[in-house]
């Protein structure tokens, strides 16, 4: 039987056979008893404004054009974007079972925080501890149903939060999301070797404004510099799964809560490594 560590007597030795030590997973929580989830696959960033929902979004868009059954969690608790993106309004509903997402036009069931507040432009002023309970809850509460895949848009950074999400959820692999700026090899690091003292396995690399088209002579701007991203992932051993350019008709149809009409052809490459 696996030992318990304790506070008072805890040290290298007394930590040998500790259950969690040799099963860093043992803090995952339970799932809703009316979810059926086969595969959970996050989408992190070592910070924020990189267009993690973006990507996340268009994961989900391009599986459920498959005709596989998606839903997406929001788990960026203070800056929820996913339902407006969708168009999504309103209090999701509830009874004894739990918490049922809402699902947009293309058949994709969502769960945000800005599905439970007043109003979308309701803040989000929690504490940590209240925040990463929210995220537990979006797993143990919500009524998924059956689902082929589960994507869950996860809090930026490598703090309290996301370190909740990494060990409640069954996390089959994560997507990392970046730019095309200096600090990016940094930054990417931090998150990859986040997923890995987790365990979790890093899927592959998204670059985000990695260049913007001259709308008329089709030329290639390079506005927020030359992309490392090939050297970067060659270096920790992971794919480029594709570099996105500055799309002003992705964003507006994202304002306008219309992004079920897009199925995003820059990240083709990820259909590949997403868990079948």
């Amino acid at each position: 039987m696996a030992k318990e560590c304790s506070s008072s007597t805890c040290d290298k030795s007394s930590c040998e056979g500790c259950e969690h030590k040799n099963n860093p997973q043992s803090l995952q929580e339970a799932m809703n008893v009316f979810s059926d989830i086969k595969h959970v696959v996050g989408i992190v960033s070592g910070k924020g404004g990189v267009g993690k929902s973006f990507v996340t979004a268009s994961l989900a868009n391009r599986m459920a054009a498959k005709g596989f059954k998606v839903g997406i969690m929001d788990a960026d608790i203070t800056g929820p974007s996913i339902p407006k993106m969708y168009g999504l309004k309103g209090a999701a509903q509830a009874d004894d079972n739990g918490i049922y997402p809402m699902e947009t036009r293309n058949g994709i069931r969502v769960m945000s925080v800005n599905l439970l507040l007043p109003t979308e432009e309701t803040p989000v002023i929690w504490r940590g501890p209240i925040v990463a309970n929210m995220v537990k809850q979006f797993w143990t509460d919500v009524v998924w149903g059956d689902l082929d895949y589960l994507f869950v848009d996860m809090p930026p950074g490598t703090g309290d939060v996301p370190l909740t999400a990494f060990q409640s959820l069954p996390l089959e692999g994560v997507v990392i999301v970046t730019s095309p700026q200096d600090l990016v090899k940094m930054i990417v690091k931090k998150a990859y070797n986040m997923a890995d003292m987790m365990k979790v396995p890093v899927l592959g690399l998204v670059e985000n404004y990695s260049y913007v088209k001259c709308p008329d002579c089709g030329k290639e701007l390079k506005v927020f510099g030359e992309s490392n991203i090939d050297a970067i992932a060659a270096e920790m051993n992971i794919p480029v799964l594709g570099k996105m350019p500055i799309d002003a008709e992705f964003a507006a149809k994202a304002d306008a809560g219309i992004f079920h009409e897009i199925v995003n052809p820059y990240i083709e490459a990820a259909d590949a490594v997403i868990p079948q």
